[in-house]
C-alpha cells in the first residue's frame, strides 16, 4: 500500500498523512531513542514508513521527558486522535514503549475504549533494571549505553516508585489489554523486558505476537513491515472496541 505521504503540523505533534482524501485509521507513534530522550522529529522516518505501509494517518506526539507528565501528555494526544471516530493503535519504541503500555494500563483502570492494537518495539518495560539481559547483552548492544541508562531511567522516573505499574508496566495485572505485537532483538539489553511481558501478557489472555529478531540491524530492515501487518489485521475502517 505504498504511497506519497505528507507531514502536518498539529497540536500534540507533527502527523504522516497518506496523500488520499480520506484516513480513517490513525496510528499514535510514541518516539524513544537509546538515551530516553529525543525528540519526535526522531520518529518521522519511521512514521512515514508505517503511513505509506498501512495507509494510516500516523501522529507523532510530543511529550515532557519525565513521568508522570509524559504519560498525561500521551493520554492528552491519545484522547486527540480518538476524538476523529475512528480506529486507533498506538505503537512505541524504548522510552515510548513504556509509554504505550502504561497507557493501556491507564486506558484499561478508567474502563475507557481501548486501543484497537498496540506494538512495542524495544520496550522499556521494568524501570527496576533488574532483567538480566541488561548485563548479558550489555558488549552486544551498540544501540543502547548500558552504563548510562540507570542514571537516565532515574531522571526520568524521579521519586516514583519503580514498580509502579505506569511507570514499569512489566509489573502491573495486563488482563484486559488489546492485542499487542512486540519486537526485540535477541543481542539487545532490553531483550528480557520485551520476552517477559510477551510471557505474562498471554498468560493474561491477552493476543501477543513476540518478534525476535538477530540482531538490531535485522529488526530495523524487518520490523516496520511486520508491525504494518498487524496494524492492518487489526485496524478496519470504523471504530473498535474490545469486551473486557
Amino acid at each position: 500500500m505504498a504511497g506519497e505521504v505528507r507531514v502536518e503540523e498539529g497540536p500534540f505533534g507533527p502527523e504522516v498523512r497518506p496523500d488520499r482524501a480520506a484516513v480513517e485509521q490513525t496510528v499514535l507513534y510514541l518516539h524513544g531513542d537509546p538515551r530516553l530522550a529525543g525528540t519526535v522529529q526522531d520518529a518521522l522516518p519511521t512514521a512515514r514508513e508505517l503511513a505509506r505501509a498501512t495507509g494510516f494517518a500516523v501522529l507523532c506526539a510530543r511529550y515532557r521527558p519525565r513521568f508522570p507528565q509524559a504519560l498525561d501528555d500521551v493520554y492528552a494526544a491519545w484522547e486527540h486522535c480518538r476524538a476523529r471516530g475512528g480506529a486507533v493503535a498506538v505503537t512505541g519504541k524504548r522510552l515510548g514503549g513504556a509509554l504505550a503500555a502504561g497507557l493501556l494500563l491507564r486506558l484499561r483502570d478508567e474502563g475507557a475504549p481501548p486501543p484497537a492494537c498496540a506494538v512495542l518495539v524495544s520496550p522499556l518495560l521494568d524501570f527496576t533494571l533488574e532483567a538480566p539481559s541488561l548485563l548479558l547483552n550489555a558488549a552486544a548492544d551498540r544501540t543502547v549505553d548500558a552504563e548510562s541508562l540507570p542514571l537516565r531511567a532515574a531522571a526520568y522516573a524521579g521519586p516514583e516508585s519503580r514498580s509502579n505499574p505506569l511507570l514499569s508496566p512489566l509489573h502491573g495485572n495486563l488482563h484486559g489489554l488489546p492485542p499487542i505485537q512486540l519486537h526485540a532483538a535477541g543481542t539487545e539489553v532490553l531483550l528480557d523486558d520485551a520476552l517477559s511481558f510477551a510471557t505474562r501478557a498471554a498468560h493474561s489472555g491477552v493476543a501477543v505476537d513476540l518478534r525476535v529478531y538477530e540482531d538490531a540491524s535485522a529488526q530495523g530492515m524487518r520490523h516496520v513491515g511486520a508491525a504494518a501487518d498487524f496494524l492492518r489485521a487489526w485496524c478496519p475502517n470504523g471504530l473498535i472496541t474490545h469486551a473486557g
